[in-house]
């Protein structure tokens, strides 16, 4: 039963952490967030993440940041291995497709429902006619 970071350029980590919150309250405790400064190295990140890890006393963990190459990224990637899984990319959709199943489904299986998630939450919507 994997529990769910975010990591993620300061604020975005504790706005998703409110979205969470605000539409599923009774997953969000699963949720924990790292918000990233200027000026913090991946190092710095790493020994946070551990840290908040450390604390949640869960040895499975599902880690999302936000962009692909960036510090929050960087730091993460140090945690990666067999129960760490790390995804870029961080959306809304991701997180709320993984929310509430941390407590029900196994690593692999939560990965595969946050990319699906990040996909299927891509829509491009029809214009809207023009105000007359």
């Amino acid at each position: 039963m994997p529990n769910l970071l975010v990591i993620a350029h300061a604020p975005l980590a504790s706005a998703l952490r409110q979205v969470a919150e605000h539409t599923f309250p009774d997953c969000a405790p699963t949720l924990a967030v790292l918000d990233v400064h200027p000026g913090q190295c991946a190092e710095d990140v790493e020994a946070a993440a551990r840290a908040l890890m450390a604390q949640a006393g869960q040895p499975e963990w599902l880690v999302l940041t936000d962009v692909f190459g960036a510090t929050p990224c960087n730091g993460a990637q140090r945690l990666a291995g067999e129960r760490v899984q790390v995804l870029t990319g961080v959306s809304v959709p991701m997180l709320w497709r993984t929310l509430c199943y941390a407590s029900q489904k196994p690593l692999t299986e939560l990965a595969r429902r946050a990319m699906q998630g990040a996909v299927t939450g891509i829509v491009a919507t029809p214009p809207l006619p023009p105000d007359e």
